[in-house]
């Protein structure tokens, strides 16, 4: 299996703009530039914005799959992944997940979030410090 994304880029660093679009065009032609980068004074997104959503996706996914590896069926989780920087680059990322799962209790359900932690295809291409903390409602 393949997916495929392709960006184009027109100008300057900072004057310029530049299209991303993904294979199933949920992304087409998707504004990015260095405002939409670093001030925020347009809308678009960024590469380290799209990281983040990668990394709450697969995460999310990795622990739905462990929950139905044992028998549990959440009702919803919903995850918020922050992304770090400084001026050397990306720093690190922390996940926050919510969960309603009925049937798990509360350290149950942090033990399988920090096995996806590790464990979720985008964690493992990473390398950078990777946090999470998981919260069970009912």
């Amino acid at each position: 299996m393949k997916r495929t994304a392709k960006a184009h880029w027109a100008g300057s660093i900072k004057e310029g703009k530049g299209e991303l679009t993904t294979q199933s065009e949920v992304l087409k032609q998707t504004n990015y530039s260095f405002k939409t980068r670093f001030t925020g004074e347009e809308k678009g997104t960024n590469p380290e914005e799209l990281l983040a959503a990668a990394h709450a996706g697969c995460f999310t996914m990795a622990v739905s799959y462990a929950l139905t590896e044992k028998g549990l069926t959440p009702t919803s989780l919903d995850t918020e992944a922050t992304v770090s920087m400084d001026n050397a680059g990306i720093t690190g990322v922390h996940l926050s997940i919510t969960g309603n799962v009925p049937g798990i209790t509360a350290e149950e359900f942090e033990t399988i979030t920090k096995g996806a932690e590790q464990n979720c295809l985008i964690s493992k291409v990473l390398n950078l410090p990777i946090s999470s903390e998981a919260y069970l409602v009912s």
